[in-house]
């Protein structure tokens, strides 16, 4: 799939400008398609360098986080990511 705006929400942004923002994103997108070089090319006016988004995947489900590595003005790069257990053992 690809990157949908409707699954982007600011969760916490500087006043100030300077201090990285927080953001959630949703969507049935594998994390391994979502830290993809590009896939949140859309958003690259809105994010910057250092931000951190909480992505959500609402096939599996899975979570992760990612922090903004780079940004073009026009491409966007993110890390990896860093699993956060979605596991109910009870």
């Amino acid at each position: 799939m690809a990157f949908s705006a409707t699954g982007l929400a600011l969760v916490a942004g500087s006043k100030a400008g300077n201090a990285p923002q927080i953001w959630a994103y949703q969507s049935a997108d594998a994390i391994a398609t979502v830290n993809t070089t590009g896939y949140f090319n859309d958003a690259a006016s809105l994010m910057k360098v250092g931000d951190l988004v909480y992505v959500y995947d609402t096939a599996t489900p899975t979570a992760n986080l990612v922090v903004v590595l780079s940004n073009t003005g026009t491409v966007v790069d993110v890390s990896d990511g860093t699993s956060i257990s979605v596991a109910d053992a009870d």
